[in-house]
């Protein structure tokens, strides 16, 4: 293994951030890609003599990866098996939770992140957002509602996806709030 860690620790001083270079048109967010996430690695990786394979296991539920590095030496390293269920049963199901689970095992195994990524929207329990969201539709009055939102917004600050959602809600409830009176 002393060939494999020695060239994969200098590429890894060469790995670029997995940049947001696409965007996901149901949430309005951007995203870091497959191929964001491949271009971010793939130079230091050969360069430094170690190829890149994403081996597929059958899973009849999702799709199961493994990212694995080969070096030239012929050491390789596997980086364990992620699995990732389908949300359909038919080809496009699988083919998203494909894509997702190859960004994700490459991710994980080479230990990049997205540009900017501040780490926390995945860790923080979705019920957060739906009692911030129960907060701000309930609010009785517009003071109430600029306190609810402004504590939201602090909690989710970089969460895209989940201020969208708040600040659609406020607005919602602005204009049911402004119609009373």
């Amino acid at each position: 293994m002393k060939n494999i860690a020695t060239a994969l620790v200098k590429a890894q001083k060469s790995f670029g951030p997995a940049l947001k270079s696409s965007t996901n048109p149901h949430f309005k967010s951007r995203y870091a890609d497959l191929s964001s996430c491949v271009e971010a690695v793939m130079g230091a990786l050969n360069d430094n003599g170690i190829a890149l394979v994403q081996k597929s296991y059958d899973c009849e539920n999702g799709v199961m990866i493994e990212t694995i590095f080969v070096h030239e030496s012929g050491e390789i390293l596997e980086c364990g098996i992620l699995h990732f269920p389908a949300s359909k049963a038919d080809p496009q199901g699988h083919m998203s939770a494909l894509t997702y689970a190859r960004r994700g095992s490459l991710m994980a195994a080479c230990g990049i992140a997205p540009e900017d990524d501040d780490g926390n929207a995945a860790s923080r329990p979705k019920l957060d957002v739906e009692v911030a969201l129960k907060g701000i539709k309930e609010a009785k009055d517009i003071e109430t509602l600029k306190s609810q939102f402004n504590a939201a917004y602090k909690m989710f600050k970089g969460d895209t996806a989940a201020f969208e959602k708040l600040n659609d809600a406020k607005e919602s409830r602005k204009t049911e709030l402004m119609g009373d009176k």
